[in-house]
């Protein structure tokens, strides 16, 4: 696998809500991989699920706060 190529694999991004966690997300979905995105903003999550599909790529999801250990 290159550096470029993450088709068919898939990647977790904490905190991709928003800002370089979103780009990172996006990146990732616009080299093939299907991204988990994890945060506590769900509206910053639903837009970067939006912006993983429209790079053509699967997204999703999990509100996630990791300063909190029961929730990782």
């Amino acid at each position: 696998m290159s550096e470029q190529d993450f088709d068919g694999h898939g990647v977790l991004v904490v905190g991709g809500t928003g800002g370089i966690g979103r780009a990172t997300a996006v990146a990732f979905a616009a080299k093939g991989a299907r991204v988990v995105v994890a945060g506590r903003n769900e509206a910053g999550g639903a837009e970067t699920v939006a912006a993983i599909k429209a790079a053509g790529s699967e997204g999703r999801f999990v509100r996630t706060d990791v300063t909190r250990i029961d929730e990782v």
